[in-house]
């Protein structure tokens, strides 16, 4: 399984770790990956999702999963989010249809 954020698309990074005495030694740097499950109200499901703790706080700061999937950049997204991504986007463009109906239906 790669070690990447499902949501950013956090990798391991690799450089030199230099010493005092400047010797170089290759390293590798991962990134700090939680597994974390997120309610998608407009779908009703529950996604179970690797997330690196910098996307944890992201989600929380921006009010959710899916307010997060919606500003994300999509050659970032994994395929199962970018899946959801396009059923979120599709349940609201009908729930927006039917708004729009009872608007006209009201008049």
């Amino acid at each position: 399984m790669a070690r990447r954020c499902e949501l950013t698309g956090k990798a391991p990074v690799t450089g030199n770790q230099v010493s005092h005495s400047n010797i170089k030694t290759r390293t590798r740097w991962e990134p700090n990956l939680v597994r974390k499950r997120y309610l998608v109200p407009e779908l009703g499901q529950i996604l179970t999702l690797r997330l690196s703790t910098h996307a944890v706080k992201t989600i929380d700061k921006l009010g959710g999963i899916t307010a997060a999937l919606l500003k994300a950049k999509e050659e970032m997204l994994s395929q199962q989010l970018l899946t959801t991504k396009n059923r979120i986007m599709g349940s609201r463009r009908r729930q927006g249809a039917a708004d729009r109906a009872k608007a006209v239906a009201a008049k």
